[in-house]
């Protein structure tokens, strides 16, 4: 009797193993491993076919099933798309290193902009403790940015989510990405929380995470180094909520650019909470084109810890990233209702707060609570420059601002 009981329980036990230390995840039926299906595990050899042979039986289980990457190898792959939706959901367990092929070569214009895409599922869980390398150094080396000889051509991001829904991405590393390390595009119900994120301070165009045309969207508890926007909110962003990100290097959390080439967009509804940035070129910023339109509205940047920030406090809605002069244009990018509050720390430059505006279509609804921002060196007084900005302050305010009130 006793050993029929032991043998019931583990049967019952069985499907949970793989969350333990020290047991293999493949003595489970619902976990789908590379291993099983041909990967080669030496960081040499391609893996990307394994890779999409495991996630499509993973994806046409009946029951909840685990795509299992394993620790302690490094499985090389190309462009790849792992495609929903899936018959349950699924759990990608990224426990070794999943690394992007070094040759340029092996992407087609097709396949440019993306290394792993998954696209289409529902209820899908990305986590496991280990890394997603992006192999991205010679994708640097070949940038105009870095060589302004060089023609400009797109480069893929690491990681892509498109059209996913209830979304958990958590306690992974994002390293080196070609471009972007994770974009999430088109989705509804994410969570990111517990991310390391990393790549040199002088890799171009490498945002940490990128949001766009998404709902619902909760960011936690992440580490981001990158050589560009820590975090990028872009057009069709709604309801998205960040807090405990530590950023820097980079270029600090950016709302925009919005309204390039004349397009509409849209941001609502956004809260930055609890953000400690460490000698980024911006903080706290909304970054919009001339003759664009649109919204970016209900915008708050709170509890923030400036150290040696270039430009802590920034809206400009007279962006302009080209290689010659934009022109004036009437339209812009509507920026209203946005509240800065209890920001302190220290600048690396003078203007710790600017608030650049359009002359037509000029910001307003912005509210300064309890900022104290002061020069690293403290040479000299911290200063703040306005155009076209409809302001008002409560607390105190350090440097004191400018501009229009009301």
């Amino acid at each position: 009797m006793a050993s029929t009981v032991l043998i019931l329980f583990a049967s019952l036990l069985a499907p949970f193993l793989f969350f333990l230390p020290g047991v293999d995840a493949d003595t489970s039926s619902n976990v789908f491993s590379v291993q099983s299906y041909g990967a080669h595990g030496d960081g040499q050899h391609d893996d990307t076919k394994a890779l999409g042979d495991t996630w499509s039986a993973a994806c046409s289980s009946a029951k909840p099933a685990v795509v299992l990457i394993p620790k302690g190898k490094k499985y090389l792959t190309k462009h790849t798309t792992l495609f929903g939706p899936c018959k349950s959901s699924i759990m990608f367990m990224v426990k070794g290193t999943l690394v992007a092929s070094p040759e340029r070569s092996d992407w087609s214009k097709e396949t440019i902009r993306h290394w792993i895409l998954i696209s289409g599922v529902t209820a899908l869980t990305v986590t496991g403790g280990g890394t997603i390398d992006g192999n991205g150094m010679i994708w640097w080396q070949n940038s105009c940015k870095t060589n302004s000889k060089l023609p400009c051509t797109e480069a893929p991001t690491a990681l892509t989510f498109l059209s996913c829904k209830n979304l958990k991405v958590e306690n992974l590393k994002v390293v080196d990405s070609q471009q972007i390390q994770i974009s999430v595009e088109d989705c509804t119900d994410v969570k990111v929380s517990r991310v390391s994120i990393t790549a040199p301070e002088t890799s171009p165009n490498t945002d940490g995470i990128h949001i766009t045309r998404s709902r619902d969207v909760q960011v936690m508890d992440c580490t981001i180094k990158t050589g560009d926007d820590c975090m990028s909110i872009e057009d069709g962003t709604d309801n998205l909520y960040v807090k405990n990100i530590v950023c820097g290097p980079g270029h600090g959390i950016s709302i925009g650019s919005l309204g390039d080439h004349n397009s509409e967009a849209h941001v609502n509804n956004v809260t930055i909470d609890t953000v400690r940035l460490y000698g980024t070129t911006n903080g706290a910023r909304i970054k919009t084109w001339q003759g664009g339109k649109g919204s970016a509205k209900n915008i708050v940047f709170q509890n923030m810890i400036m150290n040696n920030v270039r430009n802590p406090i920034i809206i400009d809605q007279n962006y302009c990233d080209s290689s010659t002069p934009c022109k004036q244009q009437k339209s812009a990018v509507e920026v209203s209702n946005v509240l800065f509050k209890n920001i302190q720390g220290t600048s690396a430059s003078e203007e710790t707060i600017m608030l650049h505006c359009s002359s037509s279509v000029p910001c307003h609804g912005v509210t300064l609570e309890n900022i104290k921002l002061t020069l690293k060196a403290g040479s000299s007084d911290a200063k703040s420059t306005c155009q076209n900005a409809e302001w008002k302050k409560f607390g105190s305010v350090s440097p004191q601002p400018c501009g229009f009130k009301n």
